[in-house]
């Protein structure tokens, strides 16, 4: 590469795991902390380093030199999340910001420096309102190239322009933070970065490798590496405020007819579209509601009020849409809501054929079943999911036209879904997990929501009992199902054993499965469970 590196401002947050533990788990900062990793000290805080704690120390020899030291676990979430309020406020002051690490982050100093009046001005700027916005102490450092920045950034220095390599040359090598490449460095006599920077960058290359080449250019000041600037992220959260508490389900769907079609747009300006909706309320008592709503599908502007109306419909009923106990309804009405596009994703067309048929039947129908959705609520239309399991009413799963199609037990690969909704990704390739005593094929084509009682005898009209191990008194001869006629046996396979949950008691189940074809035809899947026998499905 040719040319000079660009000029760069970096923010540098000091000891930030010790800050981000007391931001998110409330531990002070400033008492004597440490944040280990593997067993050993990865940052501490400054009353730590005033008792001899030091960064690679063991935990016990840590201790030792300070006894009454806090230890806390490294946590790289913890860090990144407690840090993406700082760059948030940097933002708020100048954009094109780039995160190094938690705890680091940079942009090019040109455009700051600018319109706030040069370097210095900007740097005091950026590192004032992050303590007021964030009350988070920092440090920048201005300098040719992210590397001399992040090390000037140390003393709070601004390096002038072409002044790179001679601020880097009576740095240690261990400025560089490859402790192999420095062990090694410091064996062959080389102990500062000017002293690296001088050696013939074909030896280097030939002696030290790629990383060792590339650890050079560093320290020689030629650091070319252009900022990779983050997008900072859109606030597509709408929100209401009422001042009359919404207490009834019409209002309520006037509320989400409205809230909804604003949120639509602003997903719409941004070129994309909701899969995951969040739904927030806030009740005049203070009392605060929360539902995510999941769709397989992209939700248009009908959909999400929809969803919103029926989430409304059921706080305010007291209702959850799904059967069994009522949940309390809210003392108070709701003086507040908030969609939340939890899940978004690029918005894409469905192209049409060459004569605009393909898709057009597809997307009339999905209007169509949401229009009824719509109407008598999301359970009035339901798709089966296959799933996993062990007797077909298991394998089944009836979900609401629109809901993800997941299957209620692990061991199936993702099923295509409806009409007018894109198929879920099937990711790579996996064997499916066994299932023990599952069903052999082919799958019964009918599967009975009550099991019928049935009766089986042998030939000579004797019942037939199936014993603990598995033994069969006598082969079927004959079938009775409920009050009806014998009907002849004239095959039959099996049995095959069930013992699910019998770690459980009172969910244990323990059965026998037999298939078995009668003399007019039928085919049927019957299982016997505490010596009853019971018809579970029909085959085609």
């Amino acid at each position: 590469m040719t040319g000079a590196p660009a000029r760069t401002l970096l923010l540098w947050c000091p000891d930030w795991p010790v800050l981000a533990a007391e931001i998110v788990d409330g531990v002070p900062a400033t008492d004597p902390v440490a944040v280990l990793h593997a067993n050993r000290v990865v940052a501490c805080s400054e009353r730590a380093r005033a008792e001899g704690v030091r960064r690679g120390l063991r935990k016990r020899e840590a201790q030792g030199r300070c006894p009454q030291l806090t230890v806390v676990d490294h946590d790289p979430g913890r860090d990144a999340r407690a840090f993406e309020p700082v760059v948030a406020a940097v933002e708020e002051v100048a954009v094109g910001v780039e995160v190094i690490r938690p705890g680091a982050c940079a942009l090019a100093a040109r455009g700051p420096s600018r319109y706030l009046g040069g370097e210095e001005a900007a740097a005091e700027r950026i590192v004032e309102h992050v303590a007021q916005s964030c009350a988070v102490e920092s440090q920048v450092g201005i300098a040719d190239g992210v590397f001399a920045a992040g090390l000037a950034a140390r003393d709070g220095r601004v390096v002038p322009p072409g002044g790179a390599p001679e601020f880097l040359a009576a740095l240690p090598v261990e400025a560089l933070g490859r402790p192999a490449l420095t062990d090694l460095l410091r064996r062959l006599g080389v102990r500062t970065l000017g002293d690296f920077a001088a050696l013939p960058a074909g030896d280097v290359l030939a002696r030290f490798g790629f990383d060792g080449a590339l650890a050079h250019r560093l320290a020689a000041g030629r650091d070319h590496r252009p900022l990779a600037v983050r997008q900072p992220p859109a606030d597509l959260t709408v929100t209401a405020e009422y001042d009359e508490p919404i207490d009834r389900v019409d209002a309520a769907a006037f509320a989400a007819r409205t809230l909804a079609e604003q949120l639509h747009e602003r997903l719409a300006a941004y070129g994309l579209a909701c899969t995951r909706l969040g739904i927030e309320a806030v009740t005049a008592h203070g009392q605060e509601l929360h539902r995510v709503w999941r769709h397989d599908g992209l939700l248009t502007a009908a959909a999400i009020a929809d969803r919103v109306r029926w989430q409304l419909d059921g706080w305010l009923s007291g209702s959850n849409g799904r059967g069994g106990a009522r949940p309390a309804r809210p003392t108070a009405g709701i003086i507040r809501l908030r969609l939340v596009p939890d899940g978004v994703l690029a918005q894409a067309g469905l192209q049409p054929g060459l004569w605009g048929e393909t898709g057009e039947e597809r997307e009339r129908a999905h209007r169509a079943l949401s229009r009824v959705q719509g109407i008598l609520g999301p359970e009035a239309v339901v798709t089966t999911v296959l799933g996993g399991g062990r007797s077909p009413a298991d394998q089944v799963r009836l979900v609401p036209w629109g809901d993800e199609r997941l299957p209620a037990r692990l061991g199936e690969p993702p099923l295509p879904t409806g009409p007018g909704e894109p198929a879920l990704p099937a990711g790579p390739a996996a064997p499916v997990p066994p299932w023990p005593g599952r069903l052999p094929p082919p799958a019964p084509a009918v599967v009975l929501p009550t099991p019928f009682l049935a009766a089986v005898h042998d030939a000579t009209g004797e019942p037939v009992v199936v014993n603990a191990r598995l033994a069969v008194s006598a082969a079927p001869a004959r079938l009775v199902v409920g009050t009806g006629r014998p009907v002849e046996i004239v095959g039959w396979a099996g049995p095959w054993p069930v013992d699910e949950r019998w770690w459980a008691p009172a969910e244990a189940r323990r059965r026998a499965r037999f298939q078995v074809c009668l003399v007019d035809g039928a085919a049927l899947l019957l299982a016997v469970e505490g010596g009853q026998w019971l018809v579970e499905a029909i085959y085609d």
